[in-house]
Order: structure tokens, then C-alpha cells, then sequence
């Protein structure tokens, strides 16, 4: 803490550092998932502008998308409406050597869907009965399923959200239900408590992020999922690349028959090229 009580960040240089030591890990992470043929399903809930995106967007920026996928589903449609509610997620989960990333999952239903009132309480409480045996059911199955709720306090978030109003490239992540969000702190808040108290079951807990510093919930959050696995480095060795074949018999057109995107960038000139 400093003198006026905020928490003391670190320094960006030095979480720039520890970020890339910990891709590193997750890389081998990945190699060992592939190579033992695990099944990870990492589920990521919390507040609206909680940062749950930037910290998966750092977790998969070294990853393979073949063995790491996000998935963020968007509203359900009127045939999904109808279907087993855990249906539509099914679909997404990871085959042996996969990682797959909810980015919101089937938790809608104990939070936003219950505060906006987009599901009746009959299909609440069968929600909250059915969830911790669908997610026993995924663990006896071989998934490991990993489920991080990141939390962030109020002043935070609306420090977010004001942040989001001056910035254009940020204005879309303010959706109407983020916004609505801001009127119902603390239906949210019981709506949390109510679901952990039935869902963080020994199989799958859940573990919480604290948020309010982005960085330092991203190397926790890195670090923590790292921790959960006995992985060894399986990194394959570098290729050798041998010396490329000398160009015979090929000749190039002419640059002028090409349409070349120009160069825009101020301050650089010079001549295109492939």
C-alpha cells in the first residue's frame, strides 16, 4: 500500500518480464496437454470489466488455436432456447490433447440470466440443482475443468466503465446488459454468493481473482493455472533449416504489374516489396 492506501502496482517493466517467462510456461503447459491427451475446460466469470478478457487474451497469445480455443457464445438462439440448457456448450468442449477457454459459460444462468430475469425461478433452481452434476459428470469423464470468478470492487469498475465512455476503441465492450449491470450491484453480489454456495463443489472450486490491479490479476491468474498442472517441458527442439536451393529457371513480373497497398505510414518512404 502507499501512503494515500491505493495498493502499489508493479512496475511495468517487471511485469513485462514475469508475463514472458510465463508464456513460456504455458507453452510447455500446452505441449504436455497434447502429449497426454488431457481434456482442460478453464471457465472465466466475474463483474462486467473485471478484465477476464485481457487476461485470457495474454494466456493464448503464445498458444497454438488448434490446441487452445476461446469460446464466448452469444445469446442463444430461439432453437437453443428450447434445447437441454447445458446443450449448446457441449458442443464446445475439448477432445483429448484440447484446451478450451469459456469466455462466460454456462453460468449465465446463475447470474446475468437471473438478474434480468431472462429465466424463469423454476429453470433457476433446476439451474442450481443440475450444474454441480453436469460438472461431476464432465470430471468423471476425464475433463479437467478449472473455474476462475474474477472479482472487482465497485469504484473499480465504474472507473472501468468511465474509461470505456472516453475511449472509442474500448466504447464497444459497453454493452446494454453492462450498463444495466451498474443499477444492480448488489442483486449481482447475492447472485454470486447464492451460486457459489452451490456450485463451489470439490471437484470443480472456484477459484477467485482479485482484479482490482489488471496486471497483477493476470500473473496470478497465469501462475495459479500453471500451478494446477504436473507438466514437463516437451518443447520440440528447434528445426534445422538448411540452406534454401539456389532460384533457377523461375523469372519475377514486373513490380509495376502488381497492385501494391501504399505506404501511409508517416514518416517511412521507400519501395514496396513482398
Amino acid at each position: 500500500m502507499t501512503k494515500n492506501g491505493a495498493r502499489k502496482k508493479i512496475p511495468n517493466k517487471i511485469y513485462l518480464k514475469e508475463l514472458a517467462r510465463l508464456q513460456v510456461e504455458l507453452v510447455k503447459l500446452q505441449e504436455w496437454i497434447k502429449h497426454e491427451g488431457l481434456k482442460v475446460v478453464v471457465v472465466f466469470e466475474g463483474r462486467d470489466a473485471a478484465g477476464k478478457g485481457g487476461t485470457i487474451k495474454r494466456i493464448t497469445e503464445p498458444l497454438n488455436p488448434r490446441i487452445c480455443s476461446v469460446v464466448a457464445l452469444p445469446a442463444p438462439t430461439e432453437r437453443e432456447t428450447s434445447q437441454w440448457y447445458f446443450q449448446r456448450y457441449v458442443a464446445h468442449l475439448p477432445a483429448a490433447g484440447e484446451m478450451v477457454i469459456l469466455d462466460r459459460s454456462w453460468y449465465n444462468r446463475a447470474g446475468v440470466e437471473r438478474v434480468m430475469g431472462f429465466c424463469s425461478d423454476e429453470e433457476y433452481q433446476e439451474f442450481m440443482r443440475s450444474c454441480p452434476e453436469f460438472e461431476r459428470m464432465l470430471v468423471r469423464s476425464g475433463v479437467k475443468l478449472i473455474k476462475y470468478w474474477f472479482s472487482v470492487s465497485d469504484e473499480e469498475q465504474e472507473r472501468r466503465f468511465q474509461s470505456r465512455l472516453s475511449e472509442p476503441t474500448k466504447r464497444w465492450k459497453l454493452s446494454p446488459m453492462d450498463l444495466e449491470s451498474r443499477q444492480r450491484w448488489v442483486e449481482y453480489s447475492k447472485a454470486k454468493d447464492f451460486n457459489f454456495a452451490h456450485t463451489d463443489i470439490k471437484q470443480a472450486p472456484w477459484y477467485v481473482v482479485d482484479a482490482d490491479i489488471k496486471k497483477h490479476a493476470r500473473l496470478k491468474c497465469i501462475s495459479h493455472l500453471l500451478s494446477l498442472f504436473d507438466y514437463k517441458d516437451l518443447t520440440p527442439a528447434p528445426p534445422v533449416l538448411d540452406p534454401r536451393p539456389a532460384q533457377s529457371g523461375y523469372v519475377r513480373p514486373p513490380m509495376e504489374d502488381q497492385t501494391f497497398v501504399p505506404d501511409i505510414i508517416p514518416g517511412l518512404m521507400g519501395e514496396s516489396s513482398d
